[in-house]
């Protein structure tokens, strides 16, 4: 049985020797570590770098947490729970928590947002249940799970007290730093480790995703077997003809530069629901940056073709449908609702025609699309495709011309929080940001309706321009509003503000010309 299917001959695409030779040096560069990034390409070969041994390590613990627990908290943001999510959703019975008997103990998440209502009705939904925690974060200091974790580790030591929390939490965290290391360390938890040269949305193959997965009862000899396949299956001795992950990322490529800068990926299978959610991670935090990169997005169907069918008319589709049990539709006497023509078939033989209808419906309509099957909805062959997609996004990276690796965004969104929830150690960016903060709320209470397009022009004008400060504020002078009406005297402070960003690079000043942006976005509510 093949590992799966990619069916491009609907993409519009036809490749080239040139796309192919592009596409190897790509998959080339990946592999001898020489390309951009090269400090985090421990995935490219991670799969078949994994062990029995490991895998025996990781099962031990997990059979450890699944006899003291009935529910199990996986705290992690981003990278750090996206991959075990997607696969204990595509693993998972849809009605699990329905069952009076479970097998396997409930693995929930936390640390993935800062909800409130988020956090006390997960607390209040285990209080009658014995429960333990995977804590998971190279530094242990990121905002969401870290809040978290605080909140949950003190349940648990309530609970089971200091030496009892000790057998039932588990970090996953950075070989030899870090806040959450030196605590594990203390503490006495047991501790898996992330490899430094493995970021956070490749990690599923690590204990990241492996040790919360075992809980859940996944099999992940198996999913580990199936990206070995598929690592195999794309190595860079693979003839690009053959290389089903070098094929998608040129497809994707070209559509990119034919004009194609949003790429839907729809699958036909609920469970497979979190696995797109993953898949826009990887893609969007791997290519979206130095202003470039195609927008991903996702739908599942049958049910968004309902919301969402008429609006997709362009962009890529990426298909991927399965079936495991027998449903089929019974006859009714009145017919009343006239689908007795299908009486007998099963359900996934009319969805696989809903995908037919809809994949040649959007044909007509001009939509290039891109089919992928997996031939089961199990460890092995989701396992091939998480590695699939892991590896035709390090290409496409590269053929875009980006470092797929890094997450300066992130990292600067990290730093904001950080600010503005007055960390110490950020004194200077909770001052710049809180200023920023400050202009942009005094704009909006004092900009009249009458300067919106004179603002909307200067705002335009001065983060484009080089011009002095000085010259700036005369430019404003004589600068009028709809009404032939002189702009607010503070618009000069503004003026200078951007101009001084430009040439002293001030943080405070990066932050307001990032916040006037955001600003000038409302301008039309106003």
């Amino acid at each position: 049985m093949s590992l799966m299917k990619l069916d491009i001959a609907k993409s519009g695409v036809v490749i080239t020797e040139a796309m192919k030779a592009e596409a190897a040096k790509a998959n080339a560069l990946l592999h001898s570590g020489e390309g951009a990034g090269n400090d985090f390409l421990g995935w490219v070969n991670l799969p078949s770098s994994i062990d029995a041994e490991q895998i025996a390590a990781i099962e031990a613990q997990a059979a450890a947490l699944r006899a003291k627990a009935e529910v199990v908290i996986c705290i992690g943001i981003g990278g750090s729970y996206l991959g075990a999510k997607a696969v204990i959703e595509a693993m998972n019975n849809s009605f699990e928590y329905l069952k009076r008997q479970h097998e396997n103990p409930t693995v929930v998440f936390a640390g993935q947002n800062i909800s409130e209502d988020y956090t006390y009705e997960l607390l209040d939904a285990v209080k009658d249940y014995s429960i333990a925690a995977i804590v998971i974060s190279k530094s242990g200091t990121t905002t969401e799970p870290a809040i978290a974790f605080r909140i949950i580790k003190a349940e648990i030591e309530k609970r089971y007290g200091k030496q009892g929390a000790a057998e039932r939490i588990v970090a996953v965290t950075d070989a030899a730093r870090g806040a959450l290391k030196t605590l594990s360390t203390n503490e006495g938890y047991p501790t898996f480790v992330i490899p430094d040269d493995v970021g956070g949305r490749f990690s599923v193959l690590t204990p990241v995703g492996l040790l919360p997965l075992a809980v859940a009862g996944v099999d992940i000899k198996a999913l580990v077997a199936g990206a070995q396949a598929m690592e195999r299956a794309t190595g860079v001795d693979v003839a690009v003809e053959d290389n089903l992950a070098a094929q998608y990322a040129i497809v994707r490529n070209e559509l990119y530069k034919a004009g194609k800068k949003t790429e839907i990926l729809g699958s036909y299978e609920p469970k497979l629901q979190y696995v797109a959610e993953w898949w826009k991670q990887l893609y969007g935090e791997s290519e979206g940056k130095e202003g470039k990169g195609i927008f991903p997005a996702s739908v599942t169907l049958t049910a968004d073709l309902h919301s969402m069918g008429q609006y997709i008319q362009e962009g890529e589709r990426t298909l991927f449908e399965n079936a495991k049990h027998t449903v089929k539709v019974e006859t009714d006497g009145e017919n009343l609702d006239g689908l007795n023509f299908l009486a007998g078939k099963r359900i996934s033989e009319i969805n696989k025609m809903a995908e037919l209808g809809v994949r040649l419906a959007h044909i007509d309509g001009g939509v290039p699309q891109l089919c992928i099957e997996i031939p089961a909805i199990d460890e092995t062959s989701i396992g091939a495709l998480i590695y699939f997609f892991e590896k035709a996004c390090g290409i496409s990276g590269y053929i875009l011309g980006v470092n797929p690796f890094n997450q300066p965004g992130v990292e600067a969104y990290k730093k904001n929080m950080f600010a503005l929830l007055d960390k110490p150690g950020y004194e200077e960016e909770s001052k710049a940001i809180k200023a920023a903060s400050w202009i942009v709320l005094s704009l909006r209470l004092s900009l009249k309706s009458s300067h919106t397009l004179s603002m909307l022009r200067f705002v335009k004008l001065r983060v484009a321009s080089t011009d002095a400060a000085g010259k700036s504020r005369g430019r404003l002078r004589t600068m009028p509003s709809r009404e032939e009406e002189t702009p607010p005297l503070w618009w000069g402070k503004i003026a200078y503000i951007i101009q001084f960003s430009r040439s002293e690079k001030s943080n405070e000043c990066r932050v307001f010309v990032a916040l006037i942006t955001r600003f000038l976005e409302t301008i039309p509510k106003l």
